[in-house]
């Protein structure tokens, strides 16, 4: 039986794992759809909504179960997937979330072979002082408190061992297991979306466990970050490696640590406006986005300051792509507010590489458009004016139903817009839950 805290790494173990829970979702959606049959024309439209997201909290459950038991690059791609809402349904990507709060933490012995493998030491003859238990433990790494010989306290980045050599495998079994879900129910969009996904989740993966690269990005933010109110920790070469990472300590609430002082209204508009100017300028200036924004990378901090954290998903945005999505916004916006003009929106579909040339003008009016019409009017609805309340503000739900209707007509998903969108709607949750009221006007999007 594995030690506690230990990772399962046996491919053996995991490809039983990936192949029972297949096996299960398949049995639970047979279920569901057999319970079907029998209450068509007996039940109202709000039960049937009711039972198909019960259905996909049940399935979410059973996805989360088995990445958790994988621990690992397994949970963290269950930590991204959380957020495609274009790929999952609502209730699979509630319980996929979970992978951002549940990880269990190396034992000391574990973390000692970590310091050993990489600095011939242990780290208590590398620290003035180490807290062997960790603080904060993620699905690639733990985070421990440690002081150096100057006194200066600082943030200990563990990287979990067998993290790297997983990935290949645990990325091919998972996409194996969503092919599955794909092709035995009508949860999922067709295979060539979620290949682009997967594929993209793979290289964010292995960019995240070099833990040199990810040094580098934090000090690039360090030093083109001109806010005063935002803060990226410094960083200490000699005492960081490959697979260990040695930074500032920070110190500050999370976003729901924070909530729960009961700050006021005007507290909560300044840190929303702090987030939101944080990503139009480092989207449209900097071309270069932080672009893992869940809550936990985040410290609300003394002062009004926002602490930044892991730096481990960044992506540079090509300058014509930056281009195109500010004239793509407020196109959009003339579109559904003044003027429509499909034959121009449709060469916005090309140059983002998201429609197939063959469609024809049939299809996208009656087709594909009506679908995108929700997402879009949803979009731009922050920037008719100067100021928006971002409370309650939740991305619009479509049915797997209706998304598998239009994915014949859709290329792939654009890369690029893989990333903005993760971020832009990443960046919307966290005004949501602060129910901030922000200034939305910018040079960049707006009418």
């Amino acid at each position: 039986m594995a030690a506690k805290g230990s990772i399962a790494t046996r491919k053996l173990h995991r490809s039983a794992t990936i192949g029972l829970t297949a096996t299960k979702v398949g049995l639970r959606h047979l279920g569901h759809v057999g319970k079907k049959k029998f209450t068509v024309g007996y039940s109202t439209p709000k039960q049937d909504e009711e039972v198909r997201t019960k259905h996909e909290e049940d399935i979410g459950k059973t996805l989360f179960k088995a990445l958790n038991q994988l621990k690992g690059t397994a949970l963290k791609a269950s930590q991204i997937l959380s957020m495609e809402a274009d790929i999952l349904p609502e209730g699979i990507r509630r319980e996929l979330s979970k992978a951002c709060y549940k990880a269990t933490p190396l034992n000391r012995a574990l973390v000692d072979k970590v310091f050993r493998d990489q600095f011939t030491k242990s780290p208590g003859a590398i620290f003035e002082n180490f807290d062997s238990k960790a603080f904060a433990a993620a699905s690639l790494g733990q985070v421990h408190r440690a002081k150096l010989a100057s006194g200066q306290d600082v943030a200990v980045k563990v990287q979990y061992p067998g993290i790297a050599a997983s990935i290949k495998s645990d990325m091919k079994m998972l996409g194996g297991l969503l092919t599955v879900i794909s092709a035995s129910t009508d949860l999922m969009p067709d295979r060539n979306i979620i290949d682009t996904v997967l594929d993209e989740i793979a290289i964010q993966l292995h960019r995240e466990v070099d833990y040199f690269q990810e040094a580098e990005s934090l000090k690039w933010f360090r030093d083109k970050i001109k806010d005063e109110r935002i803060i990226v920790p410094e960083i200490y070469d000699d005492y960081s490696s490959e697979r260990i990472l040695t930074t500032q300590l920070l110190t500050g609430l999370h976003l729901d640590e924070w909530l729960a002082t009961n700050p006021s209204q005007e507290a909560k508009n300044a840190y929303g406006q702090l987030l939101f100017d944080f990503f139009f300028n480092s989207f449209f200036e900097l071309g270069f986005v932080h672009a893992d924004p869940h809550p936990g990378n985040f410290l609300f901090m003394e002062n009004g300051q926002l602490g930044l954290l892991d730096f481990g998903c960044v992506r540079k945005m090509d300058g014509g792509f930056t281009q195109i999505i500010s004239d793509y916004y407020k196109f959009l916006i003339h579109h559904h507010t003044v003027e429509p003009d499909y034959e121009k929106l449709r060469g916005f579909y090309e140059d983002l590489e998201l429609s197939k040339d063959e469609m024809t003008d049939e299809e996208f009016r009656s087709l594909l458009q009506p679908q995108l019409d929700i997402i879009q009017k949803w979009m731009i609805e922050p920037y008719l004016e100067e100021q928006f309340n971002f409370t309650n503000r939740e991305w619009p739900e479509i049915k797997m139903a209706d998304t598998r209707k239009i994915t014949p007509f859709m290329k792939e998903i654009n890369r690029n817009l893989l990333y903005f969108d993760r971020t832009y709607r990443g960046m919307i949750l966290l005004l949501s839950k602060l129910e901030a009221t922000v200034k939305t006007g910018n040079k960049w999007i707006g009418a």
